[in-house]
C-alpha cells in the first residue's frame, strides 16, 4: 500500500499526524509546502493526500487541482480553519474527499483518513477491474457457482441453456462460455429471436437464396453460416415462432439445414447456446414450445441469479459501472456515500444488472456532486409516482412516511423515505392499505408481513443523518403508539381487551394512551 502524504507548513501538525498514523501501522510522507508535493507527484503517488489550504507559496486548493488533474480517483482531505467556510466550499467544488476543520480531534482525523484510505483502495480495485476488462463481476456464492460451471464447460461442445430474468447478463455468460471453449478463435454470433419479425427470422437464421422471396436480390448467408466453427447464441429462445422451432430442432438433430428457397443441404458445425427469461416448462405445457426442442436445448442448464439474490455484489458493480461510465465520458468518477450505497443495496431493481448500469450512467451525468447522496438519485427511486399507492410490489419500493404511525393513512408525507421491502405489506396495515395493491403477496386472505425492522432502521437512519435529537425516545414513542393503535383497532377501541392482547397491564395502557395522546379508546 502506498503512503499517506501530509502537506502542511506547520511542523507540529505534520508531527502529530505522522505519529498518530504510525500507531495505526500506516506509512506517511510529509511535505512543508504544496510545490514539493506537486513535484513528487511526477514520480510517485500517495494512497491518500492530506493538505492544509493556507501555506506559503501555492495553496492547498492549487495542489488539489493538480492532484485531480493527474489522479482523479485519489482522495484528498483538505485541512482548513473553522472560520474559513469559503475555502471549505471551494475544496468541495474542487473535488475534495472531505475537509478537516482546525483545530481537529486527532481520533476523528485518523478515522477520516481511514475512510479515505478505504475509498482509495476501492477505487484502485475498480481501476484494476477496468484494466482487466472483466467478462462478469460477482463475489456472491450464486455467481461463484456460475463461474465454476463455466470452468467445467470450458472444453465442451455441448449445448447450453441459460435461464434468468431480463438484465441478469445471459449474453455475457454465453460470451464467456465461447471465450473459454475450443471454439474461441472462431466467430461468436448473437441473435435475439424476439427482436426479429417472424417473417424475417427464418432468413436471419438460415439465410436465403436469390429470388427466394420479393426483395431477395442476392444470396444471403444466415447466422448459422456466419457462426461456422464457432458459437451461435440464440437469446429469448422462448419467443421463437412454433414453425421455426421445427427447423431449429432439425439442425440440432442432424446438423444440416437449407437456406430459404434453397435445395442444397448445408452442414452446420456450430455450438448453440440458448437463453430465455421465460419458464420453458410452462411454455411446453401450454403448447407454445416444442417439448422435443426443449430437451435438445436443455442438455446443460445454467441459471443466472437475479440481482436481489446477490445483493452483496451491488457495491462492486456500482463502483465498476460508475468508473466505466466516467471513463467513457472523460470525467471523474462519482462516489456513492455510505447511505446511498446502502439504499441501492436495498432496492429491488427488477431490471437487474442492466438497470443498475443504466442507473450509474444517469448518476454520472445528472448527480450534482462528486459524492452522491440519496437525494441525488433519480426522483422516481426516492419519491415514487404521484397518485400511486404507498407500496409498489412491482419494483419493491415502499414509501415510509416520516411518522411510522401514518402508514396506511393514505397520505404520503413530503419527507417520505423510500425503502425496499420486497413488495410485502407492513404488518398490521389496515385493510384499505392492502386492497389498494393489486398483486401484493398474500398468505390466505392476509398480506404477508413486511420486514418492519427494515422500516424502523430506515426511519432511524433518516433521523440520525438529519441530526434529530433523542432518536431513541422519538422512535420508542412511535413504536408504542403504533402497537397500541393496532391493538385498539383490533378490539374496536376496547382498552382492556387491547391491554390483554398486548400482554400489558390495564394501568400501563391507560398511562400510555394519555402520554401518547391516542384517541378512540374506551373502557368497555
Amino acid at each position: 500500500m502506498k503512503p499517506i502524504w501530509i502537506v502542511d507548513d506547520d511542523e507540529s501538525i505534520r508531527w502529530v499526524l505522522e505519529k498518530a498514523l504510525a500507531r495505526e501501522n500506516l506509512a506517511t510522507r510529509s511535505f512543508s509546502n504544496a510545490r514539493d508535493a506537486m513535484e513528487a507527484l511526477k514520480t510517485s503517488t500517495p494512497q491518500v493526500l492530506v493538505s492544509d489550504i493556507r501555506m506559503p507559496g501555492e495553496s492547498g486548493l492549487v495542489l488539489l487541482q493538480e492532484v485531480k488533474t493527474r489522479h482523479p480517483g485519489l482522495p484528498v482531505i483538505i485541512m482548513t480553519a473553522f472560520s474559513d467556510l469559503d475555502s471549505a466550499v471551494a475544496a468541495f467544488q474542487g473535488g475534495a474527499f472531505e475537509y478537516l476543520a482546525k483545530p481537529f480531534d486527532l481520533e476523528k482525523a485518523v478515522e477520516l483518513i481511514r475512510r479515505a484510505l478505504e475509498e482509495s483502495l476501492r477505487e484502485a480495485s475498480v481501476e484494476q477491474l477496468l484494466t482487466e476488462t472483466p467478462e462478469i463481476l460477482g463475489q456472491a456464492p450464486a455467481m461463484q457457482d456460475v463461474f465454476r460451471a463455466i470452468g467445467r464447460l470450458s472444453q465442451s461442445h455441448v449445448t447450453v441453456l441459460i435461464t434468468g430474468e431480463s438484465g441478469t447478463g445471459k449474453e455475457l455468460v454465453a460470451r464467456a462460455l465461447h471465450k473459454h471453449s475450443p471454439r474461441s478463435g472462431q466467430p461468436f454470433i448473437a441473435l435475439n429471436t424476439a427482436a426479429i419479425p417472424k417473417d424475417l427470422l427464418e432468413s436471419e437464421l438460415f439465410g436465403h437464396e436469390r429470388g427466394a422471396f420479393t426483395g431477395a436480390q442476392a444470396m444471403r448467408r444466415g447466422r448459422f453460416e456466419q457462426a461456422e466453427g464457432g458459437t451461435l447464441f440464440l437469446d429469448e429462445i422462448g419467443d421463437m415462432p412454433f414453425d421455426l422451432q421445427t427447423r431449429l430442432l432439425r439442425v440440432l438433430s442432424d446438423g444440416h439445414f437449407y437456406r430459404v428457397g434453397g435445395h442444397q443441404p448445408l452442414k452446420a458445425n456450430v455450438r448453440v447456446i440458448a437463453a430465455t427469461h421465460q419458464n420453458l416448462e410452462t411454455r411446453v405445457r401450454e403448447g407454445m414450445f416444442r417439448e422435443d426442442l426443449y430437451h435438445r436445448l436443455n442438455v446443460i442448464r445454467l441459471r443466472l441469479p437475479a440481482l436481489r439474490e446477490r445483493r452483496e455484489d451491488i457495491p462492486i458493480l456500482t463502483r465498476f459501472f460508475l468508473a466505466q461510465s466516467a471513463k467513457q465520458l472523460g470525467v471523474e468518477a462519482k462516489r456513492m456515500s455510505d447511505n446511498s450505497m446502502q439504499f441501492l443495496v436495498g432496492l429491488e431493481l427488477p431490471g437487474n444488472v442492466r438497470q443498475l448500469e443504466n442507473l450509474c450512467n444517469w448518476i454520472t451525468v445528472m448527480a450534482p456532486g462528486q459524492t452522491v447522496e440519496i437525494k441525488d438519485l433519480p426522483p422516481e427511486l426516492i419519491e415514487g409516482q404521484a397518485g400511486v399507492a404507498l407500496l409498489t410490489p412491482h419494483n419493491g419500493i415502499v414509501a415510509i412516511p416520516s411518522q411510522l404511525g401514518q402508514v396506511g393513512s393514505g397520505n404520503v408525507d413530503p419527507n417520505t423515505t423510500m425503502i425496499n421491502v420486497n413488495g410485502a405489506v407492513p404488518a398490521g396495515a389496515p385493510s384499505q392499505y392492502s386492497n389498494a395493491l393489486p398483486g401484493a403477496p398474500m398468505l390466505g386472505s392476509a398480506p404477508v408481513s413486511a420486514s418492519w425492522i427494515a422500516l424502523l432502521e430506515a426511519e432511524a437512519a433518516s433521523m440520525l443523518s438529519a441530526g434529530r435529537p433523542e432518536v431513541m425516545d422519538a422512535l420508542g414513542r412511535q413504536f408504542e403508539s403504533a402497537l397500541i393503535k393496532s391493538a385498539l383497532r383490533y378490539t374496536h377501541g376496547r382498552k382492556n381487551d387491547a391491554a390483554i392482547r398486548l400482554g400489558i397491564g390495564r394501568n400501563t395502557i391507560t398511562r400510555k394512551i394519555n402520554e401518547l395522546g391516542i384517541d378512540g379508546a374506551k373502557d368497555e
